[in-house]
């Protein structure tokens, strides 16, 4: 497993590998770090925030976060810089510091990729309640490669994307190493979101 330094990012949301985030920056320390990631190529760490707020003050980030990607800058309508991002690998932050401007610094070890695993015939539901999600929300990529559909892994990030659940319950999905982990408690949650 990798270990580096990379910036990171706490949010008040969970990026999954493979998912696009758009993010608004008009933070000093964030408009510094996105211009350093573009100038290097290289990516920043999106963290759930588990205490402190977006802005202000350096809010304390969860211990495993995304690596993310810049794929497309934007002027916002309200003037500020729209990026969008795609999420990398999964990371767990060793040790962080806070530079002078306010922006953390985290010693990552990037986890693997999750084996390409075919979805078992006890979760065939979750592939059908996906396509579904993705076409009501007009998905860009609803209409991606079937092979998809039958990746365990590949469904359970996009169903944590995509239904209802709390940020915690989503954390705690990214933080599931075994993707039939990850299934069973998305078919476990799913009654929660049947009409009566």
């Amino acid at each position: 497993m990798k270990r580096h330094e990379i910036p990171l990012f706490p949010l008040n949301a969970v990026l999954f590998p493979g998912s696009t985030l758009g993010l608004r920056i008009f933070e000093a320390r964030y408009l510094d770090m996105v211009r350093e990631c573009a100038r290097s190529g290289r990516g920043f760490g999106v963290c759930l925030i588990m205490q402190g707020q977006e802005a202000g003050e350096p809010a304390l980030p969860a211990a495993v976060g995304t690596l993310a990607s810049i794929v497309d800058f934007d002027t916002l309508p309200d003037g500020l810089l729209g990026i969008s991002v795609t999420g990398g690998a999964r990371f767990r932050v060793q040790k962080s510091r806070i530079r002078g401007n306010g922006l953390v610094i985290g010693e990552v070890r990037e986890w693997p990729d999750e084996p390409v695993v075919p979805v078992p015939i006890e979760f065939s539901l979750l592939p059908a309640i996906l396509e579904r999600l993705a076409e009501q929300a007009g998905l860009s990529w609803r209409n991606g490669p079937r092979e998809h559909y039958d990746d365990a892994s590949w469904v359970g990030f996009r169903l944590a994307e995509l239904l209802p659940l709390g940020d915690a319950e989503r954390q705690h999905l990214l933080e599931v190493t075994d993707p039939m982990d990850r299934l069973t408690a998305l078919r476990d949650a799913m009654p929660r979101f049947q009409k009566p």
